[in-house]
């Protein structure tokens, strides 16, 4: 079974306006993305910690996004 933070990446990877809009976000302040993130699996009932979001996004083979992770984690 699909863990939550997989759930909710394929939702907001299927939403432009969502995707596009945590895109901004997370250029200026990766932090607040996060929150965002977490929020929108909330509003979905789609619980998510940001750990999870991290841990998943981290297994997925994408420059951009790891590289937005080391962000997050204080790095850059």
């Amino acid at each position: 079974m699909k863990n939550n933070a997989e759930k909710l990446y394929k939702i907001i990877s299927e939403d432009k306006e969502k995707k596009q809009s945590l895109f901004r976000t997370a250029l200026t302040n990766p932090k607040s993305a996060l929150e965002e993130i977490c929020k929108i699996g909330e509003d979905l009932n789609i619980k998510v910690s940001k750990e999870e979001v991290i841990e998943y996004l981290s297994t997925l083979d994408d420059v951009q996004t790891k590289l937005w992770l080391i962000k997050v984690r204080g790095g850059l």
